[in-house]
């Protein structure tokens, strides 16, 4: 990606996203889910409906899948294996939301469209369209994906139009924050590792906040805030939760 990036061939990521072109399944049903690629609110989605005769009204599951917020699919083998399990071992509605990417599109796209297939679902026509208890819907991600459904439960908390709540948030190592990029150990001896280096992290941000080359070079070097933000750092400050022997000489 890198070389294709500099020889002006495609951009880095694009090149990335030929990765998760190679593990695109088509949405194809078996004998415990049935499986249909749709819109909810205009948004793709890839919707699991268990094929088994309800006991009484469903569980719900929509499902933002990780990927920096520039990369993933709803379709990829391993998220469409995790939802078809979902579904059949919770008799569980599923809906996984093919939001749209960085770039070229950069936030609140993405944080758009999650809340908005969500809000959709939360109808009370649309829950009795699916057997759904409207008291047990629960939103749930990886990484950039956790990012989106804590932002998509705080946001419902506050929205007045929004009259279902939801019942739980399921965060799988999210990602929370962006004001410091350069966090205590263990995360700076992973800074180099696969499958998620510190350089592609960053980029990753970069991307979905903005296509100027200058924001990624200021948050590679944790220089992206300014002066008047400072008052927000001590609220990111995970190092006092570190046990003294995994803070090293890290200063805050």
């Amino acid at each position: 990606s890198e070389a294709a990036e500099l020889l002006g061939l495609m951009h880095y990521m694009e090149g990335l996203r030929l990765l998760t072109a190679v593990e695109l399944v088509a949405p194809t049903s078996d004998e415990n889910v049935t499986v249909t690629d749709t819109e909810l609110s205009g948004v793709p989605v890839r919707l699991y409906l268990p094929r088994r005769a309800p006991g009484g009204l469903r569980r719900a599951v929509l499902y933002f899948h990780g990927g920096g917020w520039c990369l993933g699919d709803a379709g990829m083998h391993a998220y469409d294996l995790m939802s078809r399990r979902i579904s059949n071992e919770l008799d569980a509605v599923v809906v996984s939301v093919n939001y749209r990417l960085a770039p070229p599109h950069h936030f609140p796209a993405q944080f758009e469209d999650v809340y908005s297939v969500t809000k959709f679902f939360l109808q009370s026509k649309v829950l009795s369209q699916y057997g759904v208890d409207p008291a047990r819907v629960c939103v749930a991600g990886d990484s950039a994906g956790g990012n989106l459904a804590a932002a998509v439960a705080q946001q419902l908390s506050e929205d007045p139009e929004a009259k279902t709540k939801l019942r739980a948030q399921v965060l799988i190592y999210p990602a929370l924050q962006a004001l410091d990029l350069d966090l205590p150990p263990p995360a700076r001896d992973n800074a180099h590792k696969p499958l998620l280096p510190r350089a592609l992290m960053v980029r990753f941000w970069s991307e979905y906040l903005s296509a100027e080359p200058a924001l990624r070079a200021a948050m590679a070097a944790n220089r992206h805030l300014p002066p008047e933000a400072a008052a927000l750092l001590p609220l990111v400050n995970w190092s006092r939760w570190l046990p003294a022997d995994m803070r090293g000489a890290h200063t805050y």
